[in-house]
């Protein structure tokens, strides 16, 4: 694992990321699109991480940080490089990022029924926190 490198997204990246996402990402955002990217680097430079293994995308995670919350989202690992420590190598640049701007508690975003992310999640010490439900609503 020494020759992967973890480094946050830039604008440039975003036709890339979103490529990565088709392939490697489960499921869709409302986001999923040039501006949603750009938007994110653009406000927080430090969001979005990347992992790269020779110059090759292979791992992205999106550590949000609202000046009150951490929060995990598109934990995304490329299929061929699945069960190679890149889930947990971004988990940790995540939670370093979060403690450096004052976070005290990480919390991710996982689709009930992928099975595989949740087993990563709790392999990385998060635990499902079922007494709250997540509301939405779309505003375009």
């Amino acid at each position: 694992m020494n020759d992967l490198r973890i480094r946050p997204a830039g604008a440039a990246d975003a036709s890339a990321v979103l490529a990565f996402w088709r392939v490697a990402a489960e499921g869709t955002s409302i986001s999923d699109d040039e501006a949603g990217v750009v938007g994110l680097v653009t406000r927080d430079s430090e969001a979005l991480l990347l992992a790269e293994r020779d110059g090759v995308l292979v791992g992205s995670v999106i550590a949000g940080f609202d000046g009150w919350r951490c929060h995990l989202y598109r934990l995304a690992v490329h299929p061929d490089a699945r069960r190679q420590g890149v889930a947990r190598a971004l988990l940790a640049a995540a939670e370093e990022r979060f403690l450096s701007v004052g976070g005290r508690r990480g919390d991710a975003m996982v689709l009930v029924a992928n099975e595989r992310a949740q087993y990563a999640w709790r392999a990385s010490g998060y635990l499902p926190e079922e007494r709250w439900r997540r509301w939405t609503k779309q505003l375009r």
